[in-house]
Parts: C-alpha cells; sequence; structure tokens
C-alpha cells in the first residue's frame, strides 16, 4: 500500500507541475530585467528565485531569452533561475562590430554572469543552438558545471551542416515547385542571406520541420520585444549559412571531448525534429555514453511543448526537482 500511495503522490506532483507550466501564462510578468556592464555593453539579465541556480540558453543564434522564459520561467518556484540576451539579441546591446558575434564570446558571456551573480556551480539548459556554448562551456569550465540539459541540439559545425543538407534534401524533394526557384537564384550567386533568396527560402512551410504538431506555439510576452536577430545569425552561422555553413559555427566540434565532461547531463532528441534530426541526435550515445538520452517520439524539435508532461516529468526528475 505505501508503494501505491508512493505512486500516486508523484503522479499528483507531477502533474501538478505539467498543469502550473501550462495554465502560468503571466510568467512574464514575474521577471524585471536588470542591465549588467560587460565588456562595455549593457546586456540584459532576467533573475528570480531562490536554491541551486539554471541558466537557460535560447536558441538561434538569433533568438532572445523569451521563449525560454516561457516554457521554464516557472522553476523560479524550486531553483534560482536565470535568463539572459547574449549580445545583439533581446533586450541586449548591439555589438560595435559583427565580428564580436561568436560561439566563444557567447561562452565567455556565461561565465562572465556566472561571475558577477556570484554563483559557485551553475546548471545549464541549452536548446538547439543554445546547447552549443552549453556544451563548449561544460568542457572550458567543467568544474564550474553540476548539471547539463542539451534539449534538440549540436554536437559540431559538422552536425549543423549535415541538417542543412538533410532539410534542403527534405525542401527539395517535397516542395518541387518553390524549390526550382531557389535553384535559379543559386545560379546566379545568390547567397542564403541576400535578397531575394533569401525572402523566397523563408517562405517554405517550415512549421513541420520544428512541430510534428504544428498548432502549437512557444509562449511569448504582451509587450513588443525583439525576438530575432539576423544579423547574429548570419556573423555566427555564415552568409550563406542555410547552404554551407561557416562562421564560428563550423569550427565547433565537441565530439571527441563530450565523454570527458563531468557534468551530469541530460541529451532530449524529438523522432520528427527536422533541424536537430534524430540521425544525428543519436550519435550523442556514442560521443556521451554517460549522458541519459530520451527521445520524445511524438516531437519535433519542441519537446517541452509537444510532449510536456512527459518532458517536465523527466527534466524533475534528472534536475532533483520537488
Amino acid at each position: 500500500m505505501k508503494s501505491i500511495f508512493k505512486l500516486l503522490l508523484l503522479i499528483i506532483v507531477l502533474t501538478g507541475q505539467y498543469l502550473i507550466a501550462q495554465t502560468d501564462p503571466e510568467i512574464f510578468d514575474k521577471f524585471e530585467s536588470k542591465f549588467y556592464n560587460i565588456d562595455g555593453y549593457q546586456i540584459n539579465v532576467e533573475v528570480l528565485g531562490e536554491g541551486n541556480p539554471i541558466f537557460f540558453l535560447p536558441g538561434g543564434p538569433g533568438n532572445s531569452h523569451d521563449y525560454m522564459q516561457g516554457a521554464f520561467g516557472h522553476y523560479y518556484k524550486t531553483n534560482t533561475v536565470v535568463f539572459f540576451d547574449w549580445l545583439g539579441r533581446g533586450k541586449s546591446d548591439n555589438a560595435k562590430d559583427i565580428s564580436e558575434y561568436s560561439v566563444e564570446n557567447d561562452v565567455e558571456l556565461i561565465e562572465k554572469l556566472r561571475v558577477l551573480l556570484e554563483f559557485d556551480t551553475i546548471s545549464l539548459v541549452g536548446h538547439s543552438y543554445g546547447t552549443v556554448p552549453a556544451q563548449a562551456y561544460a568542457i572550458k569550465y567543467k568544474e564550474n558545471v553540476d548539471k547539463m540539459v542539451l534539449i534538440n541540439g549540436f554536437h559540431s559545425g559538422a552536425m549543423w551542416q549535415a541538417n542543412c543538407d538533410s532539410y534542403n534534401h527534405y525542401a527539395k524533394t517535397h516542395f518541387p515547385e518553390k524549390w526550382k526557384v531557389v535553384d535559379s537564384l543559386r545560379s546566379l550567386g545568390y547567397v542564403s542571406s541576400q535578397e531575394p533568396l533569401k525572402t523566397v527560402y523563408g517562405n517554405f512551410p517550415t512549421k513541420y520541420i520544428y512541430y510534428h504538431n504544428t498548432k502549437l506555439r512557444s509562449k511569448v510576452p504582451k509587450t513588443k520585444y525583439r525576438g530575432w536577430a539576423g544579423d547574429v545569425y548570419t556573423t555566427i552561422i555564415g552568409i550563406d549559412g542555410d547552404f554551407d555553413v561557416s562562421g564560428s559555427m563550423i569550427n565547433q566540434d565537441y565530439r571527441q571531448d563530450l565523454k570527458n565532461v563531468t557534468a551530469k547531463t541530460l541529451v532530449v532528441a524529438g523522432r520528427y525534429d527536422g533541424v536537430s534530426t534524430p540521425e544525428f541526435a543519436v550519435q550523442y550515445k556514442t560521443f556521451m555514453p554517460q549522458a541519459q538520452f530520451e527521445m520524445f517520439e511524438q516531437s519535433g524539435h519542441n519537446p517541452y511543448l509537444e510532449e510536456s508532461e512527459k518532458f517536465y516529468a523527466i527534466f524533475d526528475v534528472f534536475m532533483n526537482i520537488k
């Protein structure tokens, strides 16, 4: 009877946390921006709660912190949660020189914020591109990381390139009429960050590569905000990054170092993810055998939205959140 009672109690707790995550539309109002001067730039940081600190790292690399806050902001009730905008993104200042946008500088910003906020160790939760600086940080500053969650991420620039190739193959074979226009512009020398190819390529129905359930959307603030910074994306991924990855991203390769990461790690993948495809996501089992690997069978690029109950249950147990 005691075992049954404990099981029922666990179900109630997990369901309650799931409902909190889904029914707190005012989560953004609970946070307040504080700007720290770092290397001469005003960086937006939003901290709330008490307990073990968790840094949430958004994707892109052009995204602001908001969608991660919408999905994970409720954890202020159990932890100190830290959301911030990297240089050139969200509410943070733009760089004076776009060359300052790089994976390496994003990694160093995590460390500078850890020091400023006076945390001894931190946990990292990265989504998509956010997994890239998370891994680089856990490799370089391994003594500073307690736990790490990699959600639909990339272990190398080579993986990013392979996924671009995979998406382009899918787009070409499923939308051949549209792809003829892409081919014609490519033959004239246009790159993916250049008009008119930028608009043509951007008009493909890409929802299916992000969501298995295309009706889903992330929570967003009611107030006006900069959710995307195209110049940052172009600098880090390259001027022709949707076809030929370059920039800072192509130089990233953590495959040989992941086995030495000491942070307790959870790797999350989505079976229908068209951005970080399972073909390459499952390679984490080889490169990081000590990590816990979870495949979400009904999700695309955002399992915390598509299989929320399962995701938060696994996340809470992994993070030891009670």
